[in-house]
């Protein structure tokens, strides 16, 4: 079998391995142009553009494949299959018809529920207890087509977006895995469409969404903490100062107190007032500093400190 793979990010690496590991021959790789990073802005290829030529596979890096030129390329390189992990880039109908055995598309949400940019933070926004990954047969639409395999997992009361991204990255890979064992093996995957109720879209993260409003309840914002690390982190208003929180849990805690203000400061935290219940601030970061923990950050601010 012949595989072209398409991905960008790291989440899209352990799949492409997946890949080579299967039998089958990867004839090309995918992935987005390089694009600035870092403080001075430099070219930076995508992860996976790095793990392909540390591999020897030739990479292409075309700005759309909507063109007759990007297409024909694409069928030069005569694939069986085309595998899509976090690619970026939208696949148009005579794409998806180049390879014989169509498109696959490894998704981080269980389909129908969060289709689209940020399935993973948006499903701890949502105080969802699972997520998973999906193997799906690719069509047109965004995210709409039958699934094949999925792999489950629990959303637990800590995760991260990090942590659950890298836990998914590492599903996917297996079921990406799976689904190759079988059809090398001769089998015709079930596609199973997807059903019509419970269909959500995870839009794009804008960094505006990572202000904290101290007005809504503690619970929403500590899964806004988690879901925003580690990009974009949330930030909020505290003690007259704007900081970056990294690290916090909603307390049940009946109060009287304005939004915003500080409860209490200790050992433990930061408690901040909400509109429901405090959220206490474990770990946090000043403008231009880096990541500490709330003892720090209240050795430089004894005016936070209850009076002895």
């Amino acid at each position: 079998m012949r595989i072209v793979f398409a991905g960008t990010p790291e989440f899209s690496v352990p799949c492409l391995a997946a890949c080579r590991a299967s039998g089958a021959e990867v004839v090309a790789v995918y992935t987005q142009p390089d694009r600035p990073a870092g403080r001075g802005r430099k070219l930076t290829p995508s992860p996976v553009k790095q793990a392909a030529l540390e591999a020897h596979i030739p990479v292409e890096q075309p700005e759309s494949l909507k063109d007759a030129a990007a297409r024909d390329r694409l069928a030069g390189y005569a694939p069986d299959l085309m595998v899509v992990v976090a690619y970026g880039l939208i696949l148009p109908r005579r794409v998806l018809a180049i390879p014989h055995l169509g498109c696959w598309n490894v998704h981080a949400s269980l389909l129908p529920r969060w289709r689209g940019a940020a399935p993973i933070q948006r499903a701890i926004l949502a105080g969802d207890s699972e997520s998973g990954v999906d193997l799906m047969q690719m069509e047109a639409g965004l995210d709409t087509g039958p699934v094949l395999l999925e792999r489950r997992t629990s959303i637990h009361a800590d995760d991260t977006g990090g942590s659950l991204h890298d836990r998914l990255s590492h599903l996917g890979a297996e079921v990406l895995a799976e689904g190759l064992r079988r059809v090398l093996a001769g089998e015709k995957l079930t596609a199973t469409p997807q059903p019509e109720a419970g269909v959500t879209y995870a839009h794009k993260l804008d960094k505006a969404e990572a202000r904290l409003d101290f007005g809504r309840p503690a619970r929403e914002l500590e899964r806004q903490v988690r879901a925003f690390d580690p990009w974009p982190v949330a930030e909020g208003d505290i003690a007259n100062e704007t900081l970056r929180v990294w690290s916090a849990r909603a307390l049940d805690l009946d109060h009287h107190a304005t939004p915003g203000s500080v409860l209490a400061a200790g050992r433990d935290g930061i408690d901040i007032a909400c509109g429901a219940g405090a959220l206490r601030i474990t770990a946090l970061q000043r403008a231009g500093g880096k990541r500490i923990g709330a003892v720090d950050y209240l050795n430089a601010r004894p005016d936070l400190r209850p009076a002895r």
